[in-house]
């Protein structure tokens, strides 16, 4: 049985700082593309950063360049999500996505974690 398991949201202030992790259980983890998508209240789902299999490149959505940071930990099978100078925008839930790199549409999710940025 497939598991993505998030953690480390809740609430911060703006200009504060977070760190996301996804625990993964199931699969062959280090074969695995892994995601980040969040999706606002209202709005689509959306990509906000990505670590590949091999090599670790890494992908961000220009919202978030410069201020969140996604690194991976095969021997631990996480995938983190390190986010700071959080501005209000960045609320919503975050959810952990996981694409087998050889056959992207074996695919999985994670329940999300709600990140809320508010004074």
């Amino acid at each position: 049985q497939v598991q993505l398991v998030e953690s480390g949201g809740g609430l911060v202030q703006p200009g504060g700082s977070l760190k996301l992790s996804c625990v993964a259980s199931g699969i062959t983890f280090s074969v695995y593309d892994m995601n980040w998508y969040r999706q606002a209240p209202g709005k689509e789902r959306e990509l906000v950063a990505g670590i590949s299999s091999v090599g670790g490149r890494t992908d961000y959505a220009d919202s978030v360049k410069g201020r969140f940071t996604i690194s991976r930990d095969n021997a631990k099978n996480t995938v983190y999500l390190q986010m700071n100078s959080l501005k209000p925008e960045d609320t919503a839930v975050y959810f952990c996505n996981a694409v087998l790199s050889l056959r992207p549409s074996v695919n999985y999710w994670g329940q999300g974690t709600q990140v809320t940025v508010s004074s």
